[in-house]
C-alpha cells in the first residue's frame, strides 16, 4: 500500500473531503491530489509527462463535471498515453450501477474499473488491496 499516489478528478469538494480522510485512515502513506475537472487534471498530467515520480499511480475520475467531463478527459488521456512513461489505473467515479453503462465503460480499455458512489470506506480498502489490479475491478457499494 505504501508510496501510492492518487488523483482525484471531482467536481464535489465534500466528497473530495470525505475521500482525503477515508483514504489517509486506511493508508497515511497515499498521497492524493485534487482536481475539479477533467481539463485541471489533464493539465496536470501534461505538466508531468517528463517523470513518473510525479504521476499518479490511480485516478479517480468522475463522469459529470464541468468544463472537462470524464469521458472527454478519457479522449484527451488515449492522446497523452504514449507520452506517459508509466502505467496509471483509472476507475470512472459514478452513481450509476446500470448493466449497460459498466459494459460500455468495460469497452474502454484505459478504464480500470468502475466504482460506485457513493464508496465506503470497506470499498476504498478493497480498492487499495487489489493494486495493482490485473484485473477489471467493479465495487457496486
Amino acid at each position: 500500500m505504501n508510496n501510492l499516489s492518487f488523483l482525484l478528478i471531482d467536481d464535489d469538494e465534500i466528497f473530495q473531503f470525505i475521500m482525503k480522510n477515508t483514504i489517509a485512515e486506511i493508508s497515511p502513506d497515499i498521497k492524493i491530489e485534487f482536481f475539479t475537472d477533467g481539463e485541471k487534471g489533464i493539465d496536470f498530467l501534461k505538466q508531468n509527462l517528463g517523470t513518473a515520480l510525479n504521476l499518479p499511480d490511480v485516478i479517480l475520475l468522475d463522469v459529470n463535471m464541468p468544463f472537462m467531463d470524464g469521458w472527454e478527459f478519457l479522449n484527451e488521456y488515449k492522446s497523452l498515453q504514449t507520452e506517459i512513461k508509466k502505467d496509471i489505473s483509472i476507475y470512472l467515479l459514478t452513481s450509476s450501477n446500470n448493466p449497460s453503462d459498466i459494459a460500455m465503460a468495460k469497452e474502454i480499455s484505459e478504464l480500470s474499473g468502475y466504482l460506485v458512489k457513493p464508496i465506503s470506506k470497506e470499498g476504498i480498502k478493497n480498492l487499495i488491496g487489489h493494486l495493482p489490479t490485473s484485473e477489471w475491478y467493479h465495487n457496486p457499494f
